[in-house]
């Protein structure tokens, strides 16, 4: 033992070789020690329930009660990332990629209204976003590829000349109306409707002719109440539906029992209302033929302004255009109508609604067509009665078997139909709610508040919509009903150049 070293130590300690021979001042070679690897840190740690048990370790003598909370989303929008609605069916129009689940997106209003699993009732769609923010790319790859699914195309109204590229692809010539065009179309068409008349027995004639008188007073109420007095809109009371009514079915011949009926323009109606024989002052109850024309003048000088007014020779004559309804697409161009303002144009997509409802009347089952309204708020600004036909073509796409594609700005456009608090706003309102499919495309931070009054949006999709979609063209907010899918468009090779609206800036021919 070395001095200061207790036996009992070195007893319980010992010496080791090396330094056994280090004290006889031999030293063995230092052999390198092995580096043992750093574990990685574990991401969770697993504590007992009351705690470890070491002081200051914050151990519990007695179980801590456990309270439940439950949230939403929005509420804890720190677990966003990993929530993500569900998955939607591999079916329709492969649209591009949904950026929550990696996957392909895809689009199928129709067959998503016959699953259950997916929560909407209805086939609509509005479309809204800033422009430039890829609407109409979204709109036209949709229909394009939809058409490998049977469904064909109709562009009620095309105010931009938008659709004219995709026409032209599929080898359609779009039809031009305008001043000095030769086409004209007559909104009191009687459509497939009129063929076959002098087959049907009574009940059925009637039935008929139930659909036609009402689809014509919807027209006419509609036009009617897009003229302003001042800064009122022309009324349409029950007073002026037995006036038009009584006079459809005289000039029809409806009301003498024909089997054959005359078909009925504008200007015809107007000349009957105008100077009113003496059956038809009686057959409306008035006493006296003055006492007709007092109190039929604005329902006349209303009539009268689609005569001899801005839309003079477009739609009061009958149609001399002949839709191909087996081609997959056509198109109305309305763009020669701009100049004449946002009314004009307004009242003009009243009419091709009218008329392009009257083809569509007797679409034999499997016919699936998709209705584009491009720039629809103008419709929606011609006042309550535009707006009520608008809404009955939204509640008839489940009967008919269309997909009614509405285009707008923003969701204030549909508020613009009458002022704050008015039935029109109302009822624009109302149609929201007859398209369960919203499309929400870039928009400006100052439309963040419309998004969550109007469209009940939280503020993570508002946020989506005024920040991510705003990056990039194409990027969209998919609103399945309850659900949201975060969505990026992606067009082929071949649709870039159709979807390409900027020829104005670029200089292309």
């Amino acid at each position: 033992m070395t001095p200061g070293t207790s036996s009992r130590g070195a007893g319980r300690r010992g010496r080791g070789v090396a330094r056994l021979l280090a004290d006889f001042g031999h030293d063995l070679p230092v052999s390198p020690q092995p580096v043992r690897s750093a574990r990685d840190p574990r991401l969770f740690r697993y504590a007992p329930r009351r705690g470890q048990r070491h002081t200051g370790r914050g151990w519990a003598a007695a179980t801590a009660s456990v309270a439940a909370w439950r949230m939403t989303s929005d509420q804890a929008p720190v677990l966003w990332p990993f929530i993500s609605a569900p998955g939607l069916p591999p079916t329709g129009a492969q649209m591009g990629i949904d950026q929550l689940s990696g996957g392909s997106f895809y689009a199928d209003p129709l067959g998503w209204v016959l699953r259950d699993d997916v929560p909407v009732t209805n086939p609509n769609v509005f479309a809204f976003g800033k422009p430039g923010r890829g609407k109409s790319a979204t709109v036209k790859a949709f229909v394009l590829r939809m058409m490998d699914f049977g469904y064909r195309t109709l562009v009620v109204g095309d105010p931009k000349d938008e659709y004219e590229k995709l026409c032209h692809a599929l080898g359609v010539q779009p039809f031009a109306i305008g001043h000095g065009l030769p086409a004209r179309i007559n909104p009191l068409a009687f459509g497939p409707l009129g063929h076959g008349w002098e087959h049907l027995d009574p009940a059925a004639a009637q039935a008929r002719a139930a659909v036609v008188f009402a689809r014509w007073l919807t027209l006419i109420r509609g036009l009617v109440g897009s003229q302003r007095i001042g800064e009122h809109r022309v009324p349409f009371g029950p007073c002026d539906e037995v006036v038009v009514k009584t006079a459809l079915a005289d000039l029809t011949g409806y009301a003498h029992g024909q089997t054959w009926l005359r078909e009925v323009t504008i200007p015809q109606l107007w000349q009957a209302l105008d100077t009113p024989t003496d059956a038809l002052v009686t057959e409306c109850r008035y006493a006296t033929r003055q006492q007709f024309l007092d109190d039929t003048r604005l329902l006349r000088d209303a009539l009268g302004q689609l005569v001899t007014g801005a839309l003079a020779g477009l739609f009061d004559d009958h149609t001399t255009i002949d839709v191909d309804w087996a081609a997959p697409i056509q198109s109305l161009s309305l763009s020669r109508l701009e100049p004449l303002g946002d009314d004009a144009v307004g009242i003009a997509l009243t009419c091709l609604n009218s008329w392009g409802r009257a083809m569509r009347e007797t679409a034999a089952p499997g016919d699936l067509r998709i209705v584009v309204r491009d720039e629809s708020w103008k419709q929606l600004r011609l006042g309550p009665e535009a707006v009520k036909s608008f809404d009955a073509d939204l509640r008839m796409s489940r009967r008919d078997g269309d997909i009614q594609f509405a285009v707008a700005h923003k969701p204030s456009d549909l508020l613009s139909a009458g002022d704050t608090g008015s039935q029109a706003v109302t009822i624009a309102k109302d149609l929201l709610h007859l398209a369960d499919i919203k499309i929400l495309h870039g928009q400006d931070a100052a439309v963040a508040d419309e998004l969550e009054t109007i469209l009940g949006l939280g503020p993570i999709a508002r946020d989506l919509v005024t920040g991510w979609a705003m990056h990039g063209k194409g990027r969209a907010l998919w609103c399945v009903g309850e659900q949201a899918y975060k969505v990026q468009t992606v067009l082929h090779t071949a649709e870039l150049e159709i979807a390409f609206t900027n020829d104005a800036l670029t200089g292309a021919a």
